[in-house]
């Protein structure tokens, strides 16, 4: 398992031993032991822990403290697995059900990180249907690895941003403005801070931040 080490799977073995083998917290426990065949399973649990803030029972203020002591599983593979599983929810619900899980077609059963990609491509810009229908057939149908489906969708965007390239233009434009004022923003606090340069250039600072902010309107 990458998420976890050898002494992590130790620690939740020993937590597995004083709690109630019904409960939800023993569950999503055993469910992280079997990460790799049953992220879904986690996904779910992990869904309605962090939906009804469940972890406060539990003696954890935040849900990022729950998941890194009692799972030992980092914040950023947590959150690919609620999106996956709400993702899963909305555009491919049969992939939750036990029979099908259960079924000879769950071999192909897509990994989280294959429908976290899936999910990106839901939401860009230049793809159409017909991309995101051929590349939902890769993640669900072919249980395609998600590193090739990444590197796929990747080619495929530069491909479509080709086609339009003002649109394309514009999209760098906007990022390139947004980066510059988040640097802009910073040098003020800096200004403000240390008070080694005059107010006049304070104000400039803040005269070149609105500019900038009215080209993202």
């Amino acid at each position: 398992m990458k998420t976890l080490k050898t002494k992590s799977l130790q620690e939740i073995e020993q937590k597995m031993e004083s709690l109630d083998i019904n409960s939800l917290r023993y569950k999503i426990l055993e469910a992280v032991k079997n990460f790799k065949t049953s992220w879904i399973d986690l996904g779910q649990a992990l869904f309605t822990v962090y939906q009804d803030k469940l972890y406060r029972d539990w003696g954890y203020a935040q849900f990022e403290t729950y998941i890194s002591k009692e799972l030992g599983i980092r914040k950023p593979t947590a959150m690919k697995l609620l999106r996956s599983y709400y993702f899963l929810e909305k555009e491919a619900p049969l992939y939750l059900k036990k029979d099908f899980a259960d079924s000879s077609q769950a071999s192909a059963m897509p990994t989280y990180e294959s429908i976290d990609v899936l999910r990106l491509a839901k939401n860009k810009k230049f793809l159409d249907e017909k991309d995101y229908s051929a590349i939902k057939k890769d993640v669900l149908e072919k249980g395609k690895d998600f590193r090739q489906v990444k590197k796929d969708l990747t080619a495929l965007i530069r491909e479509r941003e080709e086609l339009a390239p003002e649109e394309a233009w514009e999209k760098k434009r906007v990022t390139k403005i947004r980066r510059l004022l988040g640097l802009i923003k910073a040098l003020k606090e800096d200004i403000q801070i240390s008070k080694l340069l005059p107010a006049s250039i304070l104000k400039e600072t803040e005269s070149l931040i609105k500019k900038l902010e009215a080209e993202l309107d």
